[in-house]
């Protein structure tokens, strides 16, 4: 069991590891009918520093998920504390950053990127955290702690939830300096749901957070920004 879990972690990471293309923006005008046509595109660079933290989340869920005595103190704190507590929340709460980016272009408040652009990032790492989350659900085989089936590693709600709470980050954090802290802290109460519901040990909560985040990060890394051609000038 150890041996496979490490061994398809790290497949997975290494996958991760060699997009390492930088994007730099680029403003081009093209003149034509009395109208300006400028490309905006944000400036996307890989960085070393970005895989410190879903590196460390991934780590340290790993070593939490090989770790009897934690699953078995949690399994009783929730035995003691949460019997009866349950809850289809989460269940819809993971998809509310997806839509945010939505809901503020249509009042008015534009995003870092382009709605083309973007929707095309999110599909890609949308496209990601499903192929990650299947091909390790069903190597891993971890049975859930209600044992309602062996599919707990990792937390597919957690990857999705922190996968599109990162959009919200990078998008508007230049705008607004709280952005990151309310769309982790969301991500991070759907994450405690799973847990509270008896749906996932810790380890696979923040496994999936790392995955997710790691996932989203690809998609910006590698995305070539072919349509953002707006309108901004007219003669």
């Amino acid at each position: 069991m150890i041996r496979r879990v490490w061994l398809v972690v790290c497949f997975f990471m290494v996958g991760y590891l060699p997009v390492s293309a930088q994007y730099s923006a680029q403003d081009s005008t093209v003149q034509g009918s009395g109208r300006t046509l400028q490309a905006l595109q944000p400036k996307i660079h890989f960085s070393m520093d970005e895989l410190y933290l879903p590196a460390a989340m991934i780590g340290t869920g790993v070593l939490l998920d090989l770790s009897s005595g934690m699953k078995n103190t949690q399994l009783s704190f929730n035995k003691a504390h949460l019997t009866h507590f349950q809850t289809a929340a989460d269940n819809y709460l993971l998809y509310v950053p997806a839509v945010i980016p939505y809901g503020l272009d249509m009042v008015g408040i534009p995003s870092k990127t382009d709605i083309l652009n973007r929707t095309a990032i999110l599909i890609k790492a949308e496209v990601l955290v499903a192929a990650t989350g299947f091909a390790l659900k069903h190597s891993i085989h971890e049975w859930r702690p209600d044992h309602s089936n062996h599919y707990s590693f990792p937390s597919g709600h957690s990857m999705q939830v922190f996968a599109t709470a990162t959009m919200l980050s990078e998008e508007y954090k230049d705008r607004f300096s709280w952005m990151p802290y309310a769309a982790y802290g969301f991500a991070s109460g759907v994450g405690l749901l799973r847990i509270a519901n008896n749906k996932h040990y810790l380890g696979d909560v923040l496994v999936g957070a790392g995955l997710g985040i790691l996932s989203m990060k690809v998609a910006y890394w590698t995305h070539h920004y072919k349509w953002g051609k707006r309108p901004v000038k007219f003669n």
